[in-house]
Order: structure tokens, then sequence, then C-alpha cells
């Protein structure tokens, strides 16, 4: 099975390379652009084509930062940051879109500027095949940016490639003002100058916002989560998988923790075979590092047991903010139970605690009561 598993620092490497090709070639494309729609736009003297050039160098700009970026989040971990530099990514997300956000103020301000004094544009066939072949290459740009991002999974390349597609379909919207323009004597372009920079404005904005996201720290993601459960679910000693939360350190560098179900009937040298051999198993399959494993004892041998799990459950799962419960064992012996409940972000977990401990306690008061209420921060 090794055999089939590439080694995840060879993985690590693949993606800063396909990223920083990738950029490159962005870089280049878009500096060429660039200037050929500035070169038309001042032989023009359209505004609206200027911007469009503006845009192309600000994505060039974007891509370098992406490559600066990547390098420097694809360093090795040392003493003072042991957890490695893949929140740097994050940072100059945010760099790329303070610089579209200000190419987008910038923008605004020229095109309102057009819009009070007015200056004729003059368009030639040679300006409208430049901004055609333009159209044309952003659209491969865009479809091969794209798929690079997907095969890197990279959300700054994905977002690139989608902010191609989108400039194409800006510059098409120039070049119908110059047809308009030529063939009806409208000119429109000043105004379309204006739609640009609101887009430009509006992307920079959810750039931004999603960059935040990922530095405040998001939900879990709901597909690596339940690859993570169903793997470990495949071992036949695993009851069930819960209270997965996964720690980012940049893209493609995730910490987690989890709890497992047991049997009752485990020894701990058993226990700690099983939680090695999924620690390995995760790594392989996902990447990720399982730092902590916790252990839940479920009742194994005791059918009366098992009743009361199943009393407490319904009378649990009664409220609508109790999304789930877990981790229930009972000492009957002992007189004690403890449980975990999953609580939706609608009541708040103090007053969770109360009410459940209040009718548990009335179902079984000869027993000492152990209620943990978990966030619910995993699909």
């Amino acid at each position: 099975m090794n055999s089939e598993k590439k080694d995840m620092a060879a993985l690590a490497l693949d993606r800063e390379k396909i990223i920083i090709r990738t950029s490159v070639t962005g870089i280049v494309t878009n500096v060429f652009l660039a200037a050929f729609k500035a070169f038309v736009g001042l032989i023009s003297g359209s505004i609206a084509v200027i911007l469009d050039a503006v845009n192309n160098l600000s994505d060039a700009m974007s891509s370098v930062i992406t490559i600066i970026g990547a390098k420097l989040g694809a360093k090795q971990p040392d003493k003072k940051h042991p957890l490695g530099y893949g929140r740097i990514e994050y940072l100059s997300s945010m760099l790329v879109a303070a610089i579209v956000l200000y190419a987008g103020m910038t923008s605004l301000v020229e095109s309102g500027k057009k819009i009070i004094a007015p200056e004729k544009a003059e368009y030639g066939i040679s300006s409208l095949v430049i901004i055609g072949v333009a159209i044309f290459v952003k659209l491969i740009l865009g479809s091969f940016v794209k798929k690079q991002g997907e095969r890197a999974n990279s959300g700054a390349l994905i977002a690139s490639g989608s902010d191609a597609f989108f400039d194409a379909v800006l510059s098409a919207s120039v070049l119908a003002c110059a047809v308009i323009d030529l063939t009806l004597g409208i000119s429109l372009e000043a105004y379309v100058g204006v739609l640009i920079s609101i887009v430009i404005i509006k992307a920079g904005i959810e750039m931004m916002m999603e960059t935040l996201d990922d530095i405040i720290g998001k939900r879990n993601d709901a597909e690596m989560s339940r690859k993570i459960k169903a793997l470990i679910c495949e071992e036949p000693e695993v009851l069930g998988a819960y209270d997965l939360i996964l720690f980012n350190y940049g893209p493609e560098k995730y910490y987690a923790s989890v709890h497992l179900e047991l049997p009752d009937t485990m020894t701990v040298e058993e226990a700690d075979r099983l939680t090695r051999r999924v620690q390995l198993n995760i790594y392989h399959n996902t990447g990720v590092i399982l730092t902590g494993i916790g252990v839940y004892s479920y009742n194994t041998t005791d059918e009366e047991a098992a009743q009361i799990r199943n009393t407490v459950q319904k009378a649990v799962l009664s409220h609508d903010w109790a999304m789930q419960m877990h981790g229930f064992y009972v000492d009957m012996q002992e007189k004690n139970m403890r449980f975990d409940v999953v609580c939706s972000f609608d009541i708040d977990r103090r007053e969770a605690f109360q009410i459940l401990f209040k009718e548990t306690q009335e179902l079984y008061p000869d027993y000492a009561i152990q209620i943990v209420p978990d966030v619910d921060v995993a699909d």
C-alpha cells in the first residue's frame, strides 16, 4: 500500500512548482496583454481600454505576490515557528486584495472624470482586433490557470482562473462599446469604465473577506471531515469518530484532533497500537497530522447500560438545538454516567448544560452525571 502513496513532502514540492510555473505563465501573459491594451487605449483615447490594461497589470502583480507567498509559505518549520510558515500565503492574498481594491478605486475616479469631462475615443480596426485577441487569450489563460489550481488544490490559482474568465467578459464589454461607437456614434466607454471599476472593487472586497475567514478560522471543511472520519471508522474496533477539529496553518497544511469511541474491553496497549495506526493512515491518505486522539469508552457487555443510553439519548435529542450525543458511558456499580452533546449555535453552551443536566438528573436521580456540551464545528 505504501508504494502507491506519494511522500507528502514530494506532494508539497509538486504543489509549489505548479503554483510558481502557472503564476509565471500568468505574469508573462498579463504583461503582454497590458502592454497591447495600453497601446490601444492611448492611441484611441479610450479610458475603458486603459483601465482594462491596468486590470491586467494588477493581475500580473498578483501573480508575483502569489509566487512570493508560495515560496515563503513552503519554508520548513523551525524553532521560532514549529508549525511552519504556511499562513504567509494568506498574508500575500491580503496584499493582492489590497492591490485590487486600489486599482478599482483609482479606475473609478478616472472613469468619473471622463463622464464629467467627456473625450471622444477613436477606434481603428487594428484596435478592435487586438482587443478581440486579448479576449481569446484571457479565456485560454483562465482555463489553464483554473485547471492547474484544481490540480494543486490552490484556492489562489482557482480564483485567478475564474478572474481571468471574468476579465474576458469585461474586455468583451469594452469591445462592444467600441463597435457601438463606430457604428452608432454613441460613446459608452466612460460608463463601462465605471462598471469595470465597480466589478474590480467588488472582487477585491470578496478576496479580502475570504482571506480574513481563513485567518480568523473557518468551519471544518465538510469533505475533508467526512473523509477523515470514514478512514478512521474503517478500523473494526472504532465504534465512532467525534469532535474532529482541523487546525489550518496554510493551504494544504492541517493539524487535527479527534475522539474515538472504543469498546470498554480494550487494553491500553491495544488502544495505543490502534491510535498510531490511525495517525499513519490519515497522514498518508490526506496529509493531515493528527496531533491528539482522545478516547471514549463504550459499554459493550451490559444490556441495562444500553437501555439507559437509549433513554438519555431520546431525551437529549428531543431538543432542536441538540444535534448529536456521543461518548456515552455508564458505570452501573459506581452509579455515574458521562456523555457529550453537540449543540447548535442557537443556544448558549452554559444554558444547554443546565437544561440537559436537570433533565438527566430527573431521569436518574441516583447517578452522578457529567455532561460536556460541544460546539458544532464540523459537518
